[in-house]
């Protein structure tokens, strides 16, 4: 059981005096605080928080986060208000306190927004200070150390928590030997009879192992000491989680895991690091594609090594790690090599890297819609798979595997992300969709007048570009639906000769109220968006401005006028695909805004004696929009017809979209096409240069679709 003075004792190694005393004041006002709690195991609460300081000791973290342990629970647990903790130990503590402190007392919809909330409190206080997550991430990992003391279905669900968000974050932030420990306390808590078993095995297979450990040992250290090369070797363990890892992904047996032997040689430089490499590979063969440089190219968490696999005595498999004395400490404590090695400036690069994936989450926070679209975004970021890509001037991008061309444009900025039209990968023109591969160099085509697609949110993958993406769209569409609103109310209030000068700003405000809404612009976007409707409005309007005198109910529809660049607010349905010269009504969906349909269409007949869902509509005379068109041509079957009817659409100046052949019998076929035209006019005669087709017998407007 740990105690006080042999906290101290080993703090007197890099605190001063007078920083150890406040780490025990700390202490002691915990104690006070929790005086009378107990764990579920029945120990007195206090030796939680004095483990949660004995870990960040290990990690040599300054005293303020050793008092902010001490003091983690203190807020949630005990009576104790925020600005008595800060009245005693400050606003840095207390801030760390608070960052560490689990929301409770709140009532959430679910069990799945109340760990979103968790974490985007979470992610906030790391933004403002990176320390709370080592706090965080040493109280998680003591309770899964004590993890024995609580029901079985709890145990996994804690563990199953900690995989989830706490060991991605620690290998986000490189802390190795705490993501470790967590995987393997986790995998214990939720499979216990698998780990018993594997652990069985390995400790039988280590006896066996151990003689051809010691023969690779040896051969290894004889042939650093004939190139003069001073470096430690170090037998690599496997550890109980990552064997059942690669047994249930690789379909591997234990023997095949245990067949390959692990070893990190650890030197004092990078020159020595590239010379053992060339060592090795004359003592042993390399396999080919299997070596990875991550000291000229370091993963996103900071973490650089030389990774080789050679083929030893035997033909057993030997994984080698090759990396200097600063790198083994930024493998083992990521981000937290910057408080244990304060002198070594190797250590920045690092810890930068920490702190900007941090800064990342401020901005996918201001983004994100709410907190489980941002654990979404988040998550996306967290996992470690990672591909390396360039800027035309060299500089190097990480992206996550599986990133297109999209990502990699917000990846360099988001101005640059929402003008992108075009790319080009290694100086070829490529799809946006492109997905990119290690090494590939970027370079992104922007337009003044571009704006992101809502299509590309179905291939990007990192949460900058969604975020930044779903952002934009949100704002575009409100804009587009306090238009189109403007526009319907104006109709409806025109309609009953009225417009929106005559009502007055008090009645406004009187309505706003009994809606529920703060702004007038809110209004018309719920009335552009189709979530209200633009004649119940008007009504509402004119009877609180006591404008009774008006018979509401005798009033004739005037169209609307469409012009076919409305975007993201007004749809035209699929069903009946209207182009401009069709006669054509719509009807107000909630959510999609305004649906545009033919007069004849079946599907728009339920809505005609709805009069405030219904809406009479008009093109606008100067449309140059495109319009989708089905047509069905039967013809009989002959070689090059079909190469003759795209040529025929190509001379009307139309586009085809998509094309279908459906064989009816030897002799006959029907084609589906989807055709892009400005209009009737336009596709009468894309019509009539398809008739003179010989072999073409009918042709058919598909209006709905069976």
């Amino acid at each position: 059981m740990p105690t006080l003075n042999a906290l101290e004792e080993r703090l007197s190694k890099y605190l001063s005096n007078s920083q150890i005393k406040q780490v025990s004041r700390a202490y002691y006002y915990a104690e006070q605080a929790h005086e009378g709690q107990r764990r579920r195991s029945g120990e007195p609460y206090i030796i939680h928080p004095l483990a949660v300081a004995n870990i960040l000791a290990d990690m040599h973290l300054d005293h303020q986060s050793l008092m902010a342990a001490m003091l983690h629970d203190v807020i949630e647990d005990t009576g104790i208000p925020k600005s008595a903790l800060a009245q005693q130990f400050g606003n840095v503590v207390t801030d760390l306190v608070d960052g560490v402190s689990k929301l409770t007392n709140i009532h959430f919809e679910s069990k799945e927004q109340q760990q979103a909330e968790n974490f985007q409190k979470m992610a906030m206080a790391m933004a403002k200070d990176i320390r709370v997550i080592l706090v965080k991430l040493a109280d998680r990992l003591h309770n899964l150390r004590t993890l024995g003391s609580l029901r079985p279905e709890k145990r996994r669900r804690v563990a199953r928590e900690s995989l989830d968000i706490y060991v991605p974050i620690a290998n986000r932030l490189g802390i190795n030997d705490i993501r470790i420990e967590m995987e393997e306390l986790c995998f214990e808590a939720i499979y216990p009879m698998r780990s018993g078993l594997i652990a069985k095995a390995v400790k039988a297979a280590r006896g066996n192992r151990s003689e051809m450990v010691d023969k690779i040992s040896s051969a290894v250290r004889n042939r650093l000491g004939e190139a003069n090369i001073q470096a430690r070797v170090v037998g690599r363990e496997k550890h109980l989680s990552s064997i059942y890892n690669k047994m249930r992904e690789k379909r591997k047996s234990l023997t095949d895991i245990m067949d390959v032997y692990g070893f990190r040689i650890i030197t004092d430089s990078v020159d020595d690091c590239y010379r053992i490499l060339g060592v090795m590979h004359s003592l042993y063969k390399p396999i080919p594609g299997r070596f990875k440089d991550y000291i000229a190219i370091p993963k996103a968490n900071g973490y650089q090594s030389l990774h080789t696999t050679l083929i030893g005595m035997g033909g057993v498999p030997i994984e080698i790690q090759i990396r200097s004395e600063e790198m083994e400490a930024m493998a083992n404590h990521g981000i937290a090599a910057h408080w244990l090695y304060k002198s070594e400036s190797d250590q920045t690069s690092g810890t930068q890297r920490a702190r900007q994936w941090v800064q990342n989450l401020l901005e996918l926070q201001k983004n994100a819609g709410s907190p489980i679209e941002f654990v979404e975004h988040v998550k996306v970021d967290l996992f470690p798979e990672e591909i390396y890509v360039f800027t035309p001037k060299g500089t190097i991008l990480e992206l996550p595997a599986g990133s297109t061309a999209v990502d990699f444009a917000y990846a360099v900025h988001t101005d640059v992300g929402n003008r992108c039209i075009a790319c080009r990968i290694n100086r070829q023109l490529a799809p946006l969709s492109a997905t990119l591969q290690n090494g590939q160099t970027v370079q992104i085509v922007t337009g003044p007048n571009s704006s992101p697609n809502p299509a590309w949110l179905n291939f990007v993958v990192t949460g900058k570009a969604r975020s930044n993406i779903r952002s934009y769209l949100k704002n575009q569409r409100r804009s587009e639906s306090v238009s189109l609103g403007e526009r319907l109310l104006n109709k409806a209030l025109n309609d009953l000769t009225k417009t929106l000068d005559d009502i007055d700003q008090i009645h406004i405000e009187q309505v706003l109220k009994e809606t529920g809404l703060e702004t007038f612009d809110d209004l018309l976007e719920e009335i552009g968006s189709g979530s209200r409707m633009a004649p119940i409005m008007a009504r509402r309007l004119l009877v609180a401005n006591k404008d009774t005198d008006i018979d509401l109910d005798a009033y004739e529809q005037s169209p609307l006028a469409i012009k076919g660049t409305e975007g993201l607010v007004v749809s035209f349905a699929k069903c009946c695909s209207p182009i401009p010269g069709d006669a054509i009504v719509g009807h107000a969906s909630s959510g999609r805004g305004l649906v545009v349909h033919t007069e004849a269409c079946k599907n728009v007949q339920d809505y005609q004696n709805n009069q405030e869902k219904f809406i009479t509509l008009s093109w606008d005379k100067d449309i140059d929009s495109e319009f989708t068109v089905d047509l069905r041509v039967y013809l009989e079957n002959r070689r090059g017809i079909v190469v003759e009817l795209a040529s025929a659409i190509n001379q009307a100046d139309a586009s085809i979209e998509k094309i279908d052949v459906e064989e009816r019998d030897a002799r006959l076929s029907v084609i589906h096409m989807k055709v892009s035209v400005q209009g009737r006019r336009h596709l009468a005669r894309a019509i009539r240069r398809l008739r003179n087709i010989r072999g073409v017998n009918k042709i058919v407007r598909r209006k709905n679709k069976d």
